[in-house]
């Protein structure tokens, strides 16, 4: 008996062009250093994001739990998960609420180590929103770049990133929402809200652009997939619905070790979980309630008052699904149906094979900081070079303090000798 399915919805997902910006990692000097400053950023310039797969992922969004629901398990990103697989810590304070003031001309140019004039000049309102446009901050990259002077090029570079990769919004612009949450450097919850944000609105609208930092969904995701050689390869070229359709909660790589010592945020302020809010609205971990009364300004308040748990509250980790939990799944799964059908004892006739290029994610020994320091000598040339000016100047500034010390005090010694 063929069972009933829910009708797939068509979704896209906001992809800008990189191009410019990968070639701008060749300016980065200390990629070791660049991550400890501002996490692993680079890694997303170069991500292979496999569209199919997350489309199909999409597919599985319950609007009601706010998660994704597989005919057998749960899987749901968490903030824990978002700040590891990019590196960078969750403060302890409200991150980005849109309340926010919007910086001054002046503000940015000093957050961006350069003219404030430059910035004047370039700002501009695109869609209602005020920014900059990244051919103005590509151009100053490459100048600071091509300077050595790191400071500026790094502030120009994260900002782009930021604007393009983690909050793309407008193409081929850096709005202020990106700019404001630059200047905290705490952007881990909104990434969160934005993924939640958009995957929900899209989803009640019956499809459409889901509008958030892809790569870093797409890093969650297969960070859960299965580690075998069998299921990378996909050598029976099965499409992803039936791969994704075929797997039980025996399958999915519940944990990684990478969390042993992590506290994680458990709920905020008055909620019983945490709300969550991205640059385009508020969404909560699970369903709050129908009452939107000053909700946005409850959230904020919330984040006021964080509440963590570790392991003395949360018990063992045994990365096990227990049987009440897995027949709740199935029960569920089969009330708001799957959109897909359940494989069969014959794999379908399928498109051709799909792999996982970036499987492995949580600690990937090539990511992009370590082959930056492996590409051909551009990089050790820069280092010298820099290494090189560094020496001059500062044998430079030694003979002009000789130079003035002999000038201050050679002709009084030699007054006080003369008869």
């Amino acid at each position: 008996m063929e069972r009933p399915k829910r009708h797939t919805k068509k979704y896209s997902f906001r992809q800008p062009d990189l191009k410019e910006l990968r070639n701008l990692t060749s300016y980065v000097l200390d990629p070791l250093g660049f991550k400890a400053r501002y996490g692993k950023l680079l890694p997303l310039l170069t991500t292979q994001v496999d569209e199919g797969l997350m489309n199909t992922l999409a597919q599985f969004y319950d609007p009601l739990y706010h998660c994704f629901s597989f005919p057998d398990f749960q899987l749901l990103p968490t903030l824990e998960e978002y700040a590891h697989l990019v590196g960078i810590p969750i403060l302890d304070q409200l991150s980005f609420s849109g309340l926010e003031s919007i910086p001054t001309s002046q503000e940015i140019a000093d957050m961006l180590h350069i003219d404030e004039s430059l910035v004047k000049a370039h700002m501009t309102t695109k869609g209602g929103i005020q920014g900059l446009p990244s051919d103005f901050l590509i151009a100053q990259a490459i100048v600071y770049g091509k300077a050595m002077s790191e400071d500026a090029f790094e502030a120009i570079f994260v900002l782009l990133i930021y604007g393009l990769v983690l909050f793309p919004n407008i193409d081929k612009f850096v709005d202020v929402n990106a700019i404001r949450i630059f200047s905290v450097l705490n952007p881990v919850p909104t990434l969160l809200g934005d993924t939640y944000v958009s995957l929900h609105l899209r989803n009640a609208k019956g499809g459409g652009a889901i509008v958030c930092c892809l790569p870093l969904l797409y890093k969650w995701f297969i960070s859960h997939l299965p580690q075998t050689v069998a299921f990378k390869e996909n050598k029976g070229c099965l499409r992803w619905s039936t791969r994704l359709m075929s797997l039980t909660n025996d399958d999915i790589s519940w944990y990684d070790r990478a969390y042993d010592g992590v506290q994680i945020i458990d709920s905020c302020g008055e909620f019983s979980n945490v709300p969550l809010l991205g640059t385009c609205g508020g969404i909560s971990y699970n369903p709050e309630g129908k009452d939107p009364q000053g909700l946005k300004a409850r959230m904020v308040r919330a984040w006021r008052k964080i509440h963590k748990k570790g392991r003395s509250e949360l018990g063992p980790k045994n990365c096990i699904a227990l049987e009440p939990y897995t027949t709740w799944v199935r029960k569920r799964a089969s009330e708001y149906l799957m959109p897909y059908d359940y494989p069969g004892p014959t794999p379908l006739v399928v498109v051709g094979p799909s792999t996982l290029p970036n499987q492995g994610v949580i600690d990937d020994p090539n990511d992009t900081w370590t082959s930056l320091l492996l590409q051909s000598s551009k990089f050790w040339k820069m280092r010298y070079d820099r290494l090189a000016k560094d020496k001059a100047d500062m044998e430079a500034a030694y003979e002009r303090e000789i130079k003035r010390l002999r000038a201050a005090y050679l002709p009084a010694s030699r007054t006080s000798r003369d008869p």
